[in-house]
């Protein structure tokens, strides 16, 4: 993996600047009367513009490295930091949130919106708690849709949308708080080739266009080609870390 230089990451970065660091990460679950290492002190980083796709088959400890990357499960032992905070874990539980909220953009193969609530107001909400106007909230919110191709289905609610539409709205919803570090956990995994390369397409740009630390976990091998770096993560190690250059042109193929 890279040197480490703690400390030097940024809030606001230029591509290839560090967005995130984190040494020596360790998680352990209790099973049964024993416990079962799910990261076995692992060295990361993520670089602003990059989109960076952690690959693994399942149980390899990649959703677990990005939730203890993000604040959302602390870990037993090491150390992340992110943007402008040293050792996101020495914070406390409403700071580490304030972080997620203000910094953060979350991706998942679940989508996660509220049935209730249409394209619009699903991004309007999470803009608001943000701390902005209800106005600009919902002209932020109409632009992201926008953006990924939504523009005509503000006022559907989720039951009335596609899979694909699903995952555009949560990217939108992602996308609106102009994160500077947004991670993506299996974001392709319930869609067909032509939705997936829309989704794929839209992680690229947020990296490229937005200057994000764009961080993909995947088991699906085809997202490569969209990738600046490769981490291949296997039984909680960190097997190999490539860069290479993304080809915009790439076609996902379906299933």
């Amino acid at each position: 993996m890279n040197t480490m230089a703690f400390g030097h990451t940024k809030v606001h970065g230029k591509h290839g600047e560090f967005a995130l660091e984190a040494k020596g990460l360790v998680k352990r679950f209790k099973s049964g009367r024993s416990y079962v290492e799910v990261l076995k002190g692992v060295d990361f980083d993520a670089r602003h513009g990059d989109l960076t796709m952690v690959m693994g088959p399942s149980g390899s400890g990649k959703s677990t490295l990005i939730a203890a990357l993000s604040g959302l499960l602390r870990p037993e032992e090491g150390r992340v930091d992110a943007l402008d905070v040293d050792d996101l874990w020495k914070l406390s539980g409403g700071r580490i949130d304030k972080f997620r909220l203000d910094h953060c953009g979350f991706i998942f193969q679940g989508f996660n919106l509220f049935p209730s609530l249409t394209a619009l107001q699903q991004v309007t909400t999470v803009l608001k708690f943000q701390g902005l106007s209800p106005d600009r909230a919902k002209k932020r919110a109409a632009l992201a849709l926008e953006e990924v191709g939504l523009g005509h289905r503000l006022h559907q609610r989720p039951a009335a949308l596609s899979g694909g539409e699903k995952q555009r709205v949560a990217i939108a919803r992602a996308l609106a708080k102009d994160p500077q570090i947004l991670f993506a956990d299996e974001p392709t995994s319930a869609l067909d080739g032509e939705n997936g390369q829309v989704v794929i397409r839209l992680l690229r740009r947020a990296a490229t266009e937005h200057g994000a630390a764009v961080i993909c976990v995947t088991h699906d091998p085809r997202l490569e080609a969209w990738a600046d770096r490769v981490i291949h993560i296997e039984d909680g190690k960190i097997l190999d870390d490539q860069r290479r250059i993304p080809d915009p042109n790439a076609i996902l193929a379906s299933h």
